[in-house]
């Protein structure tokens, strides 16, 4: 295909191009991937043990349909009961699904349509421990 003249140039033989398939004399090489061993699993995949988030494992209000009626709800009630796990540091309450008991809950955070019919119910709300700008973006 190629030959080298005495001056160094290399000659390319357009007979022998003609027979390659296009993609094959049009191929780049290939670059190299980043070995693992230099990039942290943190880097590679973001984990989320790498990288806790603020809030646990967001609850919705049909969730706490399994309480009784006139309970009070913390985040130590909803990780006994599964609701709330991992090492993150509150828990905040979303609105999905239909209420349908009077509770006193206390979380770190409510989303509105969560307080709405928390309290529509007949139930409170109680925000604990500040609200992180974390919370609030969930």
């Amino acid at each position: 295909m190629q030959s080298t003249a005495a001056n160094g140039s290399v000659r390319v033989n357009p007979a022998a191009m003609e027979k390659l398939p296009v993609a094959a004399a049009r191929a780049r090489p290939r670059v190299p991937a980043v070995p693992s061993a230099s990039v942290s699993k943190a880097a590679r995949c973001r984990s989320s043990a790498a990288f806790p988030s603020a809030v646990s494992t967001t609850p919705n209000s049909r969730d706490l349909n399994k309480f009784d009626d006139g309970a009070k709800v913390d985040e130590a009630a909803l990780r006994a009961i599964g609701l709330a796990n991992g090492r993150a540091a509150g828990v905040k309450i979303l609105g999905d699904g239909e209420l349908t008991k009077k509770l006193t809950v206390s979380v770190s955070a409510f989303s509105a349509s969560a307080k709405t019919k928390i309290e529509a119910k007949g139930g409170t709300c109680e925000i604990i421990g500040g609200k992180p700008a974390a919370l609030a973006k969930v």
